[in-house]
């Protein structure tokens, strides 16, 4: 098929006039049975170069993407067009899944998305040996490669499958940010004699501002003064999850309209609150970095950054979404010296250690494991278990087996010792990426010309768009008024307990406020394990505000207090007094039956509930039967106490449980 040819083709199916030089390119080169890599900016139009030749080949383009949001934007426009194309994904049901699996082995789809991570899925496994499959997409390719800014093992699947395929059957290996480095891995991985396709990544729309500030006051503070000012609607991307609901609810508070967002929230409020973003619901998103990616929205008019990103890459990636359609955004980063410690601590948590390694290691030279069973026996996040295994298989030190019916890990005998060099190497390579980043913050030169460059663009030139080349710096500035509104919102913040589970009575708590964000957590900790003195008034005060607020006309019959695993009666004397103030008689019905350890000891939520469960008893249930309960605690973390509560408060028969705490924590999670 010539260029003419397939622009009439184009133009009958999807609309579009022409195609880009690159992308006509990518199409010729797969439709002769190529292997390809793009690296191409955000908005340039690769999902063309693989949903056209697809619909031109004979069989099913199987297109990984780890971007929920994305595949469903995709599936839903190309549905659209008449074009049978699916997904396949974790928030969907295995009903569903397992009929979308059927549908491409009866050569019903033209087009299947599937989430890396459902490689792992057993049936997946079988169904690829029947499939017709016409061509494979790696989308997000970069998290392929470990030296990439976004790697994740279960990428590491595509690899294995796409070995099995003839080199006749084409490849696309697709993304925005690939260093020279990156892309080598990348082409090393998928093999054959693949072609790169890099284009330009200047982007000369987008206006690049820093702003140095002193603290992260100092941050809410010049965001109530800009947001107002600028055009349209935008992201606003913070560190953590807990940060996502201090910034919103401080723009609401300065009659900003915004929306928290991330990875925590359940998929139909994502679902949501991405069909919002589209539509200009709010002003702002609030979000982790997990909003962005495969987002179809070209008119994003501002990112800012309240959290300096891990590396120049990762910042590119995250401001390339806005300004796809040409015209002016504007881009912001705060930097305080002290932001350094968060990516930091990402950076470190994201290799595991050393003695992780050989923990996994030695739970598997004395046994059959799935990774479920290794994250008790270790104490491992889910996370942490699929880096190790992926590394350990990777040195041939164990492998993949099926025992039962189900996926086990095997370790291999007179295998090689483990080596740590690569995770070294990579963590002195993420360590100079951070060094990167604070040399853009502090750059005098053009901070565009600063990004292309690291991300080895050819693009050449001048450029006169950001605060070094040509715009006016922002200077925050100020009022005392502004101060004493922030210290009035502190003092009403009362963050919300993510608490309700699914069989149970409770309904989402409150807590008077946050662990690291104001006084409170300091004040815990003195008390807990410095003075062991009762809480002070002001901290039951804060707590009784916090209940009236955020239960207002409820009416609990009874309080509980949590029985303590190591404080004494802190939390039952802080119960007692609270009762006083908010005229609600408290019970120690409540008890502990069996000792616990604290739970912080563990970092899995499979031995968090383990600990707990049936660790709590009432002494006389029959008195709660029907009634409202007021449950609290001093500190929530994950939440695991409180709903095992909640579990045996709602088999005894309560009408509703309402969790109070003084303080949440922080926590240090990124999506």
């Amino acid at each position: 098929m010539d260029r003419s040819a397939a622009e009439t083709k184009l133009k009958q199916i999807f609309g579009f006039e022409l195609f880009y030089d690159h992308q006509w390119e990518a199409i010729d080169k797969l439709l002769s049975g190529r292997r390809i890599i793009m690296i191409e900016k955000t908005g340039f139009g690769k999902s063309l170069c693989y949903q056209f030749p697809a619909l031109m080949l004979d069989g099913v383009t199987i297109i990984f993407s780890p971007l929920i949001a994305l595949m469903r934007d995709q599936v839903k426009k190309l549905q659209s067009l008449g074009i049978a194309a699916k997904c396949i994904n974790s928030e969907q049901t295995d009903e569903e899944n397992s009929q979308i699996i059927s549908e491409a082995l009866a050569n019903k789809l033209k087009i299947l998305y599937i989430a890396p991570e459902r490689q792992e899925n057993y049936e997946w496994i079988e169904a690829t040996r029947s499939l017709r499959i016409s061509m494979v997409v790696v989308d997000e390719a970069h998290c392929i490669s470990v030296w990439g800014h976004d790697f994740r093992p279960s990428f590491r699947r595509i690899i294995n499958l796409i070995k099995l395929l003839p080199l006749t059957i084409p490849v696309l290996a697709t993304t925005a940010t690939a260093t020279l480095r990156v892309q080598n891995d990348i082409s090393d991985q998928i093999g054959g004699n693949n072609v790169v396709i890099r284009g330009k990544l200047l982007r000369e729309n987008l206006k690049l501002y820093v702003v140095k500030v002193g603290s992260e006051d100092e941050k809410l503070l010049f965001l109530s003064q800009i947001l107002p000012s600028l055009e349209g609607s935008g992201i606003l991307y913070t560190g953590t999850r807990v940060n996502t609901e201090i910034y919103a609810r401080w723009a609401e508070y300065c009659g900003i309209s915004s929306v928290a967002y991330n990875a925590g929230m359940d998929g139909t409020t994502r679902v949501d609150i991405e069909s919002g973003f589209i539509s200009d619901r709010w002003k702002c998103v609030i979000s982790t970095n997990a909003l962005g990616m495969g987002i179809d929205k070209p008119d994003i008019r501002f990112i800012i950054h309240t959290q300096i990103p891990q590396s120049p890459v990762h910042y590119y990636q995250e401001i390339g979404r806005a300004g796809r359609d040409g015209k002016e955004a504007v881009i912001l980063l705060f930097y305080s010296p002290e932001d350094v410690s968060l990516p930091m601590s990402f950076i470190e948590s994201a290799r595991p250690s050393a003695e992780k390694f050989e923990k996994v290691i030695y739970a598997l030279k004395s046994d059959l494991l799935g990774e479920r069973e290794l994250m008790i026996k270790t104490n491992l996040t889910q996370t942490q278990i699929r880096v190790i295994k992926a590394e350990l298989m990777d040195q041939k030190i164990i492998r993949e087996t099926s025992f039962g019916g189900k996926k086990k890990l095997e370790y291999i005998y007179n295998a090689p010792a483990f080596s740590l060099k690569r995770f070294e190497q990579l963590r002195s390579l993420k360590l100079a990426e951070l060094d990167k980043m604070i040399e853009y913050v502090n750059t005098e030169k053009s901070r565009m010309k600063f990004l292309c460059e690291f991300l080895d663009d050819p693009s050449g030139g001048e450029f006169n768009n950001c605060d070094n080349t040509g715009l006016t710096p922002m200077q925050p500035f100020f009022t005392g008024d502004l101060r004493d509104k922030l210290s009035k919102f502190k003092a009403g913040f009362f963050p919300v307990l993510q608490s309700e589970a699914r069989g149970t009575k409770l309904l989402n708590g409150v807590a008077a406020g946050f662990y690291g964000f104001s006084n409170i957590g300091a004040v815990i900790h003195r008390c807990k394990y410095e003075t062991h003195e009762d809480y002070p008034e002001h901290l039951i005060n804060l707590a009784a505000a916090a209940f009236k607020k955020h239960f207002e006309g409820e009416k609990p019959d009874v309080m509980l207090y949590v029985p303590s695993t190591k404080s004494g009666d802190l939390v039952k004397n802080y119960a007692y007094k609270l009762s006083l103030a908010l005229k609600i008689p408290v019970s120690d019905d409540l008890i502990k039956i069996r000792t616990t350890e604290e739970q912080k000891k563990f970092i899995n939520s499979y031995l968090k509930k383990e600990n707990l469960s049936g660790a709590f008893a009432l002494k006389a249930s029959a008195r709660l039967s029907d009634k409202t309960v007021l449950l609290v605690d001093d500190v929530y973390d994950s939440g695991a106490t409180i709903k095992e509560i909640g579990s045996l408060l709602t088999k005894c028969g309560v009408a509703k449980i309402l969790p109070l705490v003084i303080a949440k924590t922080v926590g240090g999670d990124s999506v």
